[in-house]
């Protein structure tokens, strides 16, 4: 069993920077790929980064290339997404994942989600 709590979010102007964190509890979370969803009012929910559990593979959805990264801190037992450049379009509620597969992109744990609100 994985519990996870998501902090960080907030309200920022277009072209600013968040940092999300993912506080996790269970001693497997070291073994998890870990990951970011996001959904927007109306919208489904999407992919949006992970991070393989050994740190070694990644993977990011292509609107986010180049502005958000995705890390971990096993010892600690937190996943962090630094979100650069912040567009309006980001906005949504980010929700902290546990990961069967970097492949698959399985979920078998959620987070409650922390509001990012990006305005123009």
């Amino acid at each position: 069993q994985v519990q996870l709590v998501e902090s960080g979010g907030g309200l920022v102007q277009a072209g600013g920077s968040l940092r999300l964190s993912c506080a996790a509890s269970g001693r497997t979370f070291s073994t998890y790929t870990m990951g970011w969803f996001r959904q927007a009012p109306g919208k489904e929910r999407e992919f949006v980064a992970a991070m393989h559990w050994s740190g070694s593979g990644t993977s990011y959805t292509d609107s986010v290339k180049g502005r958000f990264t995705i890390s971990r801190d096993n010892a600690k037992n937190t996943v962090y997404l630094q979100m650069s450049t912040l567009k309006p379009e980001d906005t949504a509620v980010y929700y902290c994942a546990a990961i069967r597969s970097l492949a698959t992109l399985g979920v078998d744990y959620w987070g409650q989600g922390t509001q990012v609100t990006v305005s123009s």
